[in-house]
C-alpha cells in the first residue's frame, strides 16, 4: 500500500517562505518523477514544479526564481522550498508521484495561504 504524506503548508505573509515536504512509503518501485501541483476552487489543477530522476527541474513561469524543488531519493522524499510568496500562490498544493509505469500517486494536499 503506497502512502503519500505531505506537510508544511500554512498561513504566511506576502514575501514569506514555506517548505513543503512529501514522503512516499510502501512503494516497491523506483520513482521516475516527483512534483507539485496546486489547485484553487474552480480552476484546473496546474503543475508548479517537477523534478525527474535525471535531468533538471521544471517550473511554472510564475514561480521560477522563487520556488526550488528538490528530492532525496534515499528516503523517497520531495521538497518544495517556496520563497517570496505572493497572494496568488494561495492554493492547495498536491504532491505528485510518477513511478514510470502504472498509475501516478497523489498526496491529500496541503493548504498554502498567503495573506497579510
Amino acid at each position: 500500500q503506497v502512502q503519500v504524506v505531505e506537510s508544511g503548508g500554512g498561513l504566511v505573509q506576502p514575501g514569506g517562505s514555506l517548505r513543503l515536504s512529501c514522503s512516499v512509503s510502501g512503494g516497491g518501485f523506483n520513482i521516475w518523477a516527483m512534483g507539485w501541483y496546486r489547485q484553487t476552487p474552480g480552476k484546473q489543477r496546474e503543475l508548479v514544479a517537477a523534478i525527474p530522476q535525471l535531468g533538471s527541474p521544471n517550473y511554472e513561469d510564475s514561480v521560477r526564481g522563487r520556488f526550488i524543488i528538490s528530492r532525496d531519493n534515499a528516503i523517497n522524499t520531495a521538497y518544495l522550498q517556496m520563497n517570496g510568496l505572493k497572494p496568488e500562490d494561495t492554493a492547495v498544493y498536491y504532491c505528485w508521484i510518477d513511478p514510470g509505469r502504472g498509475p501516478s500517486y497523489w498526496g491529500q494536499g496541503t493548504q498554502v495561504t498567503v495573506s497579510s
